[in-house]
């Protein structure tokens, strides 16, 4: 004789969400002004911005990434070495690399 897993499961509570009389405990109305949850976030101040520039290869780099995961392949961690050596590379090489992949898509 076999057993099913529900006749060895923990029984549980039923909860039905929707049959709650105060919905405005779980959702706030839109039509409350008090309500400032999606508020735009206000502009930079340029003042504020840090003032140091990212190395070529660095840049290169993040490129690289950016190119792979917009591509469908997001690089894994052991494609680390793989992608410092490529971004060492010269800026016209990384631009090919990059064409190839956005036209692979």
């Amino acid at each position: 004789m076999t057993t099913t897993a529900s006749e060895h499961s923990v029984p549980r509570a039923y909860i039905d969400l929707y049959a709650v009389d105060t919905a405005e405990i779980f959702w706030p109305d839109p039509a409350d002004p008090h309500e400032d949850m999606d508020q735009l976030l206000p502009p930079p101040n340029p003042a504020q911005r840090l003032s140091f520039a990212i190395s070529s290869r660095d840049r290169r780099r993040i490129d690289l990434h950016a190119a792979l995961t917009t591509a469908g392949i997001p690089p894994r961690p052991e494609d680390r070495d793989a992608i410092d050596q490529l971004s060492a590379l010269s800026d016209s090489v990384n631009t090919a690399l990059q064409r190839w992949l956005h036209h692979s898509v």
